[in-house]
């Protein structure tokens, strides 16, 4: 009986993970950060927009969720099953006031000579020259951006495999109400040049140029110094200095974990930051701040100084975008030179 008794509850606490599963908790736990957790928009594009979630299929969500959009901070969700991408897409679903269209995968024929001309007269404005989308994030935080909602890279081989010819041309015939995204009509378009713009869309699968590999960098950068560590943090304050950037304190690494006056005082923090380059790197992407403003460790052990930071090289990586990884290397250069000019 006990056997028994046993076996139930466990089948009771299966079925409640099941039942945490559901589209709702998945959105919120892998999407909401990005998407809202009302689907109203972030750093992602604002999916319960009605001109967005009733124009759309359910095979696009899929396929969108399955493969994200390389270099366009949208990630790859590999690790999740085929029952959790149809529940997520199940509950963006639930957003939308009418039925889900077709999946139609007819091909619409146009010139895609003269859709390029098109497309550089009404589209490149938000989309960028050759579909390379719009820049930033679309994330205000009183910060300045170039549109409310980042036109999405029309030339991304993840776009392309994601959307038909027939969501791209009802998107252009009848825009995104919400967006800066006018209907083709407005902009004095016929149906014949609409399918222009859609055939030079797609022969952007033709001349994509996949961006190069990321760094596979230490996630750390360590050198030893050579001076004592009241030495090596002086030379630190000089060298920061010397990069134009300023110095907002020096604190021993374990204050507030610690027991103040127990602090480890051969393990030393100094923070610093160029505000200039701060603004910038968060209006390309504020996930940045999550490892900002700069910090410098210097730690004696044994009689070594060593000096260490993080690489930003390396973590350009977790956030997948390009438009950042410059940024990411310009600060990796300054930390570099920092170091550098330290410890010679």
């Amino acid at each position: 009986m006990s056997r028994i008794l046993l076996a139930l509850v466990a089948l009771l606490f299966t079925m409640a993970a099941e039942a945490a599963d559901s589209g709702e908790v998945l959105f919120a736990r892998h999407c909401s950060v990005c998407h809202g957790s009302n689907g109203d928009g972030g750093v992602g594009v604002p999916l319960a927009l009605p001109s967005f979630i009733n124009s759309i299929s359910d095979e696009y969500l899929v396929k969108t969720i399955r493969v994200g959009r390389p270099g366009r901070i949208m990630p790859a969700f590999t690790e999740l099953d085929d029952a959790q991408v149809k529940s997520i897409t199940t509950y963006i679903r639930s957003w939308a006031t009418k039925p889900a269209p077709r999946h139609d995968t007819a091909t619409v024929k146009g010139n895609a000579a003269h859709g390029e001309k098109l497309f550089a007269a009404h589209c490149a404005q938000c989309h960028g020259k050759d579909g390379k989308g719009g820049t930033g994030t679309g994330v205000t935080f009183s910060r300045k951006r170039d549109l409310p909602v980042i036109a999405p890279a029309l030339n991304n081989p993840s776009f392309l495999a994601a959307a038909t010819d027939s969501m791209i041309k009802n998107t252009v015939l009848y825009g995104r109400e919400g967006t800066p995204m006018n209907a083709a009509a407005n902009k004095g378009l016929n149906e014949n040049d609409v399918n222009d713009l859609v055939a030079y869309v797609r022969s952007f699968a033709n001349s994509y140029q996949q961006p190069p590999p990321a760094l596979e960098d230490d996630p750390v950068i360590v050198v030893e110094s050579p001076y004592t560590l009241e030495e090596t943090i002086e030379n630190l304050k000089l060298a920061i200095s010397n990069q134009n950037f300023t110095l907002v304190r020096t604190d021993f690494l374990d204050h507030g974990l610690v027991e103040e006056g127990k602090e480890n005082k051969k393990q030393v923090v100094l923070h610093f930051c160029n505000f200039g380059f701060l603004f910038k790197a968060l209006a390309i992407d504020p996930r940045v701040g999550m490892f900002l403003p700069c910090r410098v460790t210097v730690v004696e052990t044994a009689g070594k100084v060593n000096v260490m930071t993080i690489n930003p090289s390396h973590l350009s990586r977790l956030f997948n975008n390009d438009e950042l990884d410059e940024a990411c290397k310009q600060m990796h250069q300054v930390y570099v030179s920092i170091l550098k000019e330290a410890v010679e």
